[in-house]
């Protein structure tokens, strides 16, 4: 066998499966994960702007939201938890708001997903500028702005009531059950500490420890069965400066 030709195929075989180096720019790309926020929306009303509840004003048939922890221009997709319906929408300019709430959000963005204003519980999820999914959502984006700008805030609907054919659906409510998750702990002892701290410097008198597993202690509030009690709670607990205290759904 000629070695001069073996040689020249194991170099270029070689060669053929070398990596390219990733820049430390390119890493930080490819590991940025979405934002996302599970909680209470704030649906915008001039009333809120002029108690000074909310700092700025917002358009009420524009799909456009506040949103602390992304900057302006920020794509996201906001779904209604209770019944999965979504839009795409984009955060608006820096605005201050009650921090019980994790966003506010247009009159128009709560008709099109269908809100409870009784239960407006939503998810906020950042869609990535180097995602898949970035093109067609700024195509929907726009189609749906259009269509927000000529339409009305508020749609009525009659419906005949002589129509038999019409089948009309129940839809059962479920009911008001949430607690607050303060943080996940690996042992218990340290869990216990949690509970003694929040008891010393709160009001709150509700904290609890959920054993998930042998290695997992949660400590939560709760559970409320009415959004006044739930806020109430988050705001007494806040002062603590906890990060990652999370609204759940029980």
């Amino acid at each position: 066998m000629n070695y001069k030709i073996f040689f020249v195929i194991i170099f270029v075989i070689i060669t053929g499966c070398s990596s390219y180096p990733v820049s430390n720019e390119d890493a930080k790309i490819i590991n940025k994960e979405s934002f996302v926020s599970k909680g209470f929306a704030l649906v915008y009303s001039d009333n809120l702007y002029k108690e000074k509840i909310v700092s700025k004003k917002l358009d009420h048939r524009g799909l456009i939201i506040f949103q602390k922890n992304l900057k302006k221009g920020t794509s996201v997709k906001v779904k209604n938890i209770l019944n999965d319906k979504t839009i795409i929408a984009k955060v608006g300019a820096k605005s201050k708001y009650p921090l019980f709430n994790n966003s506010v959000i247009s009159n128009r963005i709560s008709s099109e997903i269908e809100l409870d204003l009784n239960e407006p519980y939503i998810e906020i999820f950042e869609i990535l500028e180097n995602s898949s999914f970035v093109v067609k959502k700024t195509k929907t984006f726009n189609e749906e702005k259009r269509v927000a700008e000529k339409a009305p805030v508020e749609n009525i609907s009659i419906n005949d009531l002589n129509d038999k054919s019409e089948k009309i659906k129940k839809i059962k409510k479920e009911k008001f059950n949430y607690i607050i998750k303060i943080a996940d702990f690996y042992f218990k002892d340290t869990a216990k500490s949690m509970i003694s701290r929040i008891k010393e410097e709160t009001k709150v008198d509700s904290a609890t420890i959920q054993n998930l597993s042998n290695t997992k202690y949660r400590v939560f509030l709760g559970p409320y069965d009415n959004i006044n009690s739930l806020q109430k709670a988050f705001n007494d607990i806040i002062i603590l400066e906890f990060e990652n205290i999370e609204i759940i759904k029980k």
